[in-house]
């Protein structure tokens, strides 16, 4: 992993370890990667809720989104929580089952969230960036939620 992943893991890791409650942190490193990667331009969590199987919108941030709930299997989250498996997205138009959060999204990321296990929820990432995320990206944004994880544990 690059200098820049590795900084950022260690500023997420900080944050985590604070004493703020968990949305606080959780939109703090929202804050930290929106504000360090350039091509990050939206930044968030979704939460599933396994009974109704519908991801909800956590900590955020970037342009407000109409996709504050989302069901299983719908758009790129909803089929990453059913998946289980990190979705890279070169070109969201390529994506027949991609829901729209704005004209300007090119390119999207979502990796799923598990404690103990479980897919409690994932992060999501769009770029205005056509091709914007690597794999360097893929494995920073697990390694960031395998720390995530260890919150809730």
């Amino acid at each position: 992993m690059s200098t820049i992943y590795e900084v950022l893991l260690t500023e997420a890791k900080e944050i985590l370890n604070s004493n703020n409650v968990l949305e606080v942190k959780l939109t703090s490193i929202c804050q930290l990667l929106e504000q360090k990667l350039e091509y990050y331009n939206w930044v968030g969590f979704y939460f599933a809720n396994h009974e109704e199987k519908t991801l909800h919108l956590g900590p955020y941030v970037g342009p407000e989104t109409d996709h504050t709930i989302i069901p299983f299997g719908k758009g790129i989250c909803g089929q990453v929580a059913v998946s289980n498996q990190t979705f890279l997205v070169e070109d969201v138009m390529a994506q027949d089952n991609y829901i729209a959060c704005s004209i300007t999204v090119k390119s999207e990321i979502v990796v799923p969230l598990f404690v103990n296990g479980i897919n409690i929820g994932q992060i999501d990432i769009d770029s205005n960036t056509l091709n914007a995320f690597t794999e360097e990206d893929q494995l920073f944004l697990e390694t960031l939620n395998q720390e995530i994880a260890q919150v809730y544990s």
